[in-house]
């Protein structure tokens, strides 16, 4: 890890922050609550979704600690830190739980080395990296999780900013092939079959942030490919396996997730 942040762009929206600024976060800057703004005009549940794919991270890692056993995370796209982050979660299940985060955002970075910390019995590290080279994540990883042993692969909201297919799918099967067996990967992103949300991701991508590229649900589903799904499947987001508080989800349709077991 660099022992400098490196200097943060202002005048580019960045995902992360702009989903911050949906979360309610303080953590981002004008260029970025504009452009929230403008895709809320066409999108106004967009906040309902964020906080939809949150909840969705956290009963996916509940259900990872907890029924599957696993201790170890990598999470690629972590975003800026919230409540209920990734180690949080699974170590309140199992406090020795080891998890690395990923992020190219110099600001994510420097919020995760002040927040993020860990239980005394687990670990919780950060690498700057980008979802483009996988191998140099797993080199990074490799320094805290024991690769030979299981680990819960975690993308919430994150493979969209691969604007390829193949290369998505490549990507995703390289990080997968250096884990062994019993490993999993959870993920979920936003569909092309949600009219406002895909209405409001054309005005994002031609803001000059890094588009973010939706896909059909048969194609998040793809994702999955080879590994033996975890019920119900690959599903909308507030439909798989919801808590009683998280109730009805009017825009639970705009993403779909799941969670899949390497053989």
């Amino acid at each position: 890890m660099a022992d400098r942040t490196p200097d943060i762009d202002t005048s580019t929206p960045h995902s992360a922050r702009v989903w911050n600024h949906w979360l309610g976060g303080k953590d981002n800057y004008q260029v970025d609550r504009e452009l929230s703004a403008r895709f809320s005009e066409v999108f106004p549940e967009i906040g309902d979704l964020a906080r939809t794919s949150r909840y969705f991270l956290a009963r996916a890692v509940r259900y990872l600690a907890g029924e599957a056993g696993i201790r170890q995370f990598l999470d690629i796209g972590t975003g800026l830190p919230t409540a209920d982050n990734t180690h949080e979660i699974a170590q309140r299940v199992a406090p020795e739980s080891r998890v690395v985060y990923v992020d190219n955002d110099p600001l994510v970075l420097a919020h995760a080395r002040a927040l993020l910390t860990s239980t005394p019995e687990g670990v919780t590290t950060y690498v700057a990296s980008d979802l483009h080279d996988p191998e140099a994540i797993l080199r990074a990883a490799a320094e805290t999780l024991d690769l030979s042993r299981p680990v819960a692969l975690t993308l919430m909201q994150t493979v969209g900013h691969v604007q390829d297919y193949d290369e998505a799918r490549s990507i995703l099967g390289r990080l997968l092939n250096a884990l062994p067996p019993g490993s999993y990967l959870a993920l979920n992103d936003s569909v092309d079959t949600h009219e406002e949300n895909a209405a409001a991701t054309d005005r994002y991508n031609a803001s000059g942030a890094v588009p973010y590229i939706l896909r059909s649900p048969a194609a998040i589903a793809g994702f999955f490919e080879g590994l033996d799904l975890v019920d119900p499947g690959v599903v909308p987001l507030a439909q798989w396996r919801p808590d009683v508080a998280d109730g009805d989800d009017a825009t639970n349709a705009a993403a779909y997730g799941g969670i899949g077991r390497k053989r």
